[in-house]
């Protein structure tokens, strides 16, 4: 197999009907430390939202149980990929997704503003630091991936096509990004989780994670501006990362976000039925005071 033979198959394949088989194929073969990577920087931005920022926050899941909540985040979406809608294992995935969400009350635009990050931003990663660009095909059939998992989860007025994604999410990032204490700390505590992956490079991790973020993601958390001498490097070094990836041989196997080596809550294995957060028993409703919810 050469380089892009699993490009040309791709585009063989019709993007809105084998969706699954062509996001699953670019995900785990063509790019699986880009989307990890992107994925965590997509789920990142959506702090930024003072609802979602403060929400995760008051839970106390990304602040207390940081590497746990990562974990069951990755495992959960990594399901429904590897085994797809219709099978038992991705049933049970979007349950579980759909009862950790019905815990709290998470407006519908903000539901689809965090399924818009899941579609735009790896692609736009993907543009920068990846081996190669996505294509038309990777695109829509990204675009439809999400559409059909946010149909599952109840969401409405999600967007039809890629470029519909990417408006929903910049115009929305331009309304409702601002500041939250409850959302900074929710980002100090993402990226002390990342940087303990790297132990005595942790503040190097923690400068280079900083340096990718754009101006409007730092204002919004009030974090200063990197230098652009390390914004220069970091990105630069992605690049070089990407075309170094280009000279390899192609992917044979599939890696999935399971055999990432951050996951490391379930060095036994784990059930995806008891994945996640679960409802307090005895009590009903949202679990969060909503007192203390300030934007």
């Amino acid at each position: 197999m050469k380089r892009y033979d699993r490009l040309k198959e791709i585009r063989q394949l019709d993007p809105e009907r084998d969706f699954l088989q062509i996001y699953r194929m670019t995900v785990t073969y063509e790019f699986p430390w880009d989307y990890t990577r992107a994925l965590e920087l997509a789920l990142y931005r959506t702090y930024a939202v003072p609802s979602i920022g403060s929400l995760l926050a008051e839970t106390a899941e990304l602040t207390d149980r940081s590497q746990k909540r990562y974990d069951d985040t990755a495992l959960l979406l990594d399901t429904v990929l590897e085994h797809g809608f219709t099978s038992e294992q991705g049933r049970t995935a979007v349950r579980r997704i759909n009862g950790m969400h019905r815990s709290y009350d998470i407006t519908n635009d903000d539901m689809r503003y965090v399924l818009c990050t899941f579609v735009v931003v790896p692609k736009r990663w993907i543009d920068a630091y990846g081996w190669r660009r996505l294509g038309d095909h990777e695109r829509r059939a990204a675009a439809a991936y999400y559409r059909t998992l946010g149909t599952h989860l109840g969401i409405e007025g999600i967007p039809e096509s890629y470029e519909e994604f990417e408006r929903c999410l910049d115009r929305y990032e331009a309304e409702h990004f601002g500041w939250d204490e409850g959302a900074r700390k929710v980002s100090d505590a993402t990226l002390d989780l990342m940087g303990s992956w790297y132990g005595p490079m942790a503040p190097l991790a923690r400068g280079a994670s900083l340096a990718l973020l754009d101006d409007p993601l730092l204002r919004a958390l009030r974090y200063e501006r990197p230098h652009p001498a390390a914004r220069t490097a970091v990105r630069a070094a992605l690049r070089l990362r990407g075309r170094a990836v280009r000279l390899l041989p192609p992917r044979r196997t599939p890696h999935y976000a399971r055999q990432n080596p951050e996951i490391k809550s379930y060095p036994n294995g784990y059930e995806v039925a008891a994945l996640g957060t679960f409802p307090v028993p005895g009590l009903r409703g949202c679990p969060v005071p909503h007192s203390r919810r300030t934007s």
